[in-house]
C-alpha cells in the first residue's frame, strides 16, 4: 500500500498564462515523493456563472461534469490559487459552486491541500482561509500543515522562465508534499 502510486489532481485557480500559481503547480512533480503522480484538472474557464435556473433547464455543463469526474477519480487534490480581492478567484469559486450542486458530491471525503503565491506579504493566505471554508462546507478533508504560502512571488520565481528559485519555498513544498502523501494514505480505505 505504501508504494502504490497516488493520483493527485492539481487545480490551478488562475487562468492567466504568466501566473505564478500556474508556475508553482508546474513545480510540484519534481519536488514530490516518487509515489505521487500529478495531472492537471480540466479547465473551468468556459463554465457559465452558476445559476440554478440554468442547471434546472439544461442540467450540468459538460465542463462541470468533466471537472467533477476528475476530482472523483483522484486520490487527492492540490489547489494552487492566487488571491483576488482578499478571497477566492471568481472562476475557481464558480467551478466549486457548480460541482457542489451534484448529487454525488465530488469533494466529499477527498483529501485536499492548498498552496498559493502572491505579490504581497500575505502570499494568498486570505484566499486559503476562504477556500478552506468553502471546501469544508462540501465535506472535503483539508490537509493542515505545513502550509505553502509563497509571498513576494516576483522575487521567488525566475523572471524569464517562471521557475521557482527560492530554496526556502522549495523546501517547504517538499515538506508539504511528503506530509500530504502520508495524509492521503492514512485516509485511504484499508483492504
Amino acid at each position: 500500500m505504501a508504494d502504490q502510486q497516488l493520483d493527485v489532481l492539481v487545480i490551478c485557480g488562475s487562468l492567466r498564462k504568466g501566473s505564478y500559481n500556474a508556475a508553482l503547480a508546474r513545480t510540484l512533480p519534481k519536488l514530490a515523493p516518487p509515489a505521487m503522480k500529478f495531472r492537471d484538472a480540466p479547465s473551468f474557464a468556459n463554465l457559465p456563472i452558476y445559476n440554478f435556473d440554468h442547471q434546472q433547464a439544461d442540467g450540468f455543463p459538460a465542463g462541470a461534469t468533466a471537472w467533477a469526474d476528475a476530482i472523483r477519480s483522484a486520490d487527492g487534490i492540490i489547489i494552487v490559487s492566487p488571491e483576488y480581492n482578499w478571497s477566492i478567484p471568481g472562476g475557481l469559486k464558480n467551478a466549486i459552486d457548480w460541482v457542489s450542486r451534484m448529487k454525488e458530491q465530488p469533494f466529499k471525503d477527498k483529501p485536499v491541500a492548498l498552496q498559493s503565491a502572491a505579490g504581497g506579504i500575505l502570499g494568498g493566505s486570505r484566499m486559503q482561509y476562504h477556500l478552506r471554508q468553502s471546501l469544508l462546507s462540501i465535506d472535503a478533508i483539508l490537509f493542515g500543515r505545513p502550509e505553502v504560502i509563497v509571498t513576494f512571488a516576483a522575487q521567488k520565481f525566475d523572471e524569464k522562465t517562471l521557475e521557482l528559485k527560492d530554496q526556502t519555498a522549495i523546501d517547504l513544498i517538499k515538506q508539504q508534499l511528503a506530509a500530504f502523501e502520508k495524509f492521503i494514505r492514512r485516509l485511504q480505505p484499508k483492504d
